[in-house]
């Protein structure tokens, strides 16, 4: 169900599978998994009805779910099956598994190379939503607490912070920066089983369907198969927490070398505000009697940073990691992107920011900046943003090319901010683009007054004196920020405990990443008047739905005219209210048995029909009983 009066489960994951009754499954196998349980039946759960349901409603969320496979289906030719065709079809493909054909695509990395993708098919990715379902919590509960990316509720912020950490308390500034050569083309298919199989995982039909994944055919763009025997193919829904289960162990490798070394004493463990432990007793007494060398390691995917006191110490790590990797994971390194780097001589390119100790007073704190690289990048897709303003074809396209420049900045920002000389970075760059900005749009009334429909940009940036507005519609200034200090994650934030989801649900706000999508979204055939009141409604009702107070997705979301249009109703603030999709439907419902079953979908209070028999009246439909 959608609502009840419990407390709402707000994150997506979660809420979704709580609708199917998983999350209470979820839960036992993490715990089961920190328990050291072996899983040697896990197919009953991967293909239990409510877990394959539970998949569908997640990839069909998924942005990438209208892309055809070699089949040329996408999410659009199965969600009209019913549950019964959805639940046989994926059973019956897992009885004698085998995949169909994956389609090799190709985008541009930031270094002007082409990155290789691999689409499996709809049904196919189906079923690995399935297994991720089940196997992510397994891994979670054995994953390392400094390795950030593709995980529940870690981000790279969290990554940024924890280098900041070790910079600033820890005083540790050598860093050993190591590139992976072709990582996700060429991992072992062989190590990783094993890998698999050590964290707990022994079902063997299930290791034989992932052995299958593993070695699905890859189509090439002139027809072409190739039969890979090595690589997890980047495009796929399990491939990213399969490459997590084969670092993790070189996560632990260097964990087990200093911070979670044994020692003869017993040390009290303090825990801090944010939920960990605190080691720091362990730690000085390893270093006044230990010849050990200190590192630690914080990974974001594939990209990985080995944190040490002394450049002796980091030159040996470096060698020693090396080896490492070739003999325990067959990998090779990247020998001129990998390297030993001095903070307090150089920077040192992490996840878009480049860091570096600098002295302030008596000691030495980090001081970052915007990476050239991705500063480059942004330059450019700013400038690039310009021109379609410059040149629309009508006044309605040139505000939808301003929203999406909007967006951009305030992407940026977000992003951007935990450097600790930002501003620096985009008042340098805010000079060239506000240049730009006078010099293509000089037909335009380019003026410093006007109003801001948009909360959340009025909220962000309406003190700001750089703000311009282009034929009345404000132009966010990119130079209009300041420093965030970047957040550690809270060890208590986890998606698959109640004590966990309670603490995301205290830290959730607006979502800015669908504030984003709503400022760029084309919304063809819709009033300036109405996409900026949309996005408004979204800022003031906190990105909830007005009737059942849940936390909406993009998806998920729609604008009601509270007077129909035909009614002679606008598309004004005061006419519109953001409400799901499912609230919608029932707000227009006439036929008995939708209403029937959305209520029964819905599970809405008295509290919530009522409000929502308000709709119904100003539509002009007879109230729910």
């Amino acid at each position: 169900m959608l609502t009840s009066e419990k407390q709402t489960i707000k994150h997506k994951g979660t809420r979704h599978a709580e609708y199917y009754d998983m999350v209470n499954v979820m839960d036992k196998l993490y715990e089961d998994s920190k328990n050291g349980r072996i899983f040697k039946n896990l197919m009953n759960i991967i293909t239990s009805e409510n877990n394959i349901k539970l998949a569908f409603r997640n990839i069909k969320k998924n942005s990438g779910s209208m892309t055809c496979g070699t089949d040329k289906l996408n999410i659009k030719n199965i969600e009209k099956w019913d549950d019964e065709k959805l639940v046989n079809t994926i059973r019956n493909k897992l009885e004698w598994y085998k995949p169909k054909p994956v389609k090799r695509v190709e985008i541009p990395k930031p270094d002007g190379k082409m990155r290789p993708l691999g689409i499996p098919t709809i049904i196919d990715r189906l079923i690995q939503q399935c297994i991720l379902q089940v196997i992510e919590p397994i891994c979670e509960a054995k994953f390392y607490n400094h390795s950030y990316g593709f995980r529940p509720n870690r981000s790279t912020e969290h990554a940024i912070a924890r280098c900041y950490q070790l910079i600033n308390l820890s005083k540790l500034h050598h860093v050993v920066d190591v590139d992976i050569k072709g990582f996700f083309d060429n991992v072992n298919h062989a190590k990783l089983r094993k890998q698999i199989w050590s964290l707990g995982i022994q079902d063997k039909r299930l290791l034989c369907i992932i052995s299958e994944m593993l070695k699905a055919p890859i189509e090439l763009p002139n027809g072409q198969r190739i039969i890979p025997n090595k690589g997890t193919p980047q495009g796929g829904i399990l491939s990213p927490l399969l490459a997590n289960i084969v670092l993790n162990e070189l996560d632990w490798w260097i964990a087990s070398q200093w911070e979670d070394i044994p020692t003869k004493n017993e040390f009290k463990n303090r825990v801090n505000k944010n939920g960990s432990i605190v080691k720091s007793d362990i730690y000085r007494s390893l270093r006044k009697l230990s010849n050990l060398k200190e590192m630690h390691i914080v990974r974001y995917a594939d990209d990985f940073k080995i944190f040490c006191r002394k450049p002796k110490d980091a030159f040996k790590i470096f060698n020693a990691t090396k080896l490492w990797l070739n003999e325990r994971l067959h990998l090779d390194i990247n020998e001129e992107k990998s390297k030993v780097i001095n903070l307090r001589r150089n920077y040192s390119d992490y996840l878009g920011v480049k860091i570096k100790a600098v002295p302030k007073g008596n000691k030495l704190v980090v001081q970052s900046h915007i990476s050239d690289k991705a500063l480059a990048k942004e330059k450019k897709n700013l400038k690039d943003q310009i021109k379609r303003i410059a040149f629309p074809k009508n006044e309605i396209e040139r505000y939808r090319s301003i929203n999406k420049y909007n967006a951009m900045v305030i992407g940026i920002h977000n992003y951007y901010q935990i450097a600790t000389h930002i501003n620096i970075d985009v008042n340098h760059l805010g000079k060239q683009i506000n240049d730009m900005l006078k010099n293509r749009l000089h037909g335009c009334r380019l003026t410093k007054d006007g109003v801001i429909p948009n909360c959340y940009i009025k909220q962000h940036y309406g003190n700001s004196k750089q703000i311009r507005f282009c034929n009345g519609h404000p132009i966010v200034p990119i130079g209009y920020i300041q420093c965030k200090n970047p957040m550690c994650k809270r060890v208590n934030v986890n998606r698959y405990t109640k004590e966990g989801r309670k603490a995301i649900h205290k830290k959730l706000e607006v979502n800015r990443s669908i504030m984003r999508r709503l400022m760029s979204s084309e919304s063809k055939n819709r009033s300036i008047e109405y996409i900026d009141n949309r996005i408004s409604l979204y800022v003031a009702q906190h990105g909830k739905c007005r009737i059942t107070g849940i936390d909406l997705e993009y998806d998920d979301l729609h604008c009601h005219h509270i007077i129909p249009v035909q009614h002679g109703g606008g598309d004004n603030y005061h006419n519109l209210v953001i409400v799901h999709k499912d609230v919608h439907i029932l707000i227009h419902a006439t036929n008995p048995e939708t209403i029937n079953s959305y209520l029964q979908k819905l599970q809405l209070n008295k509290k919530m029909l009522f409000k929502l028999n308000g709709f119904r009246e100003k539509v002009g439909i007879t109230p729910i009983n």
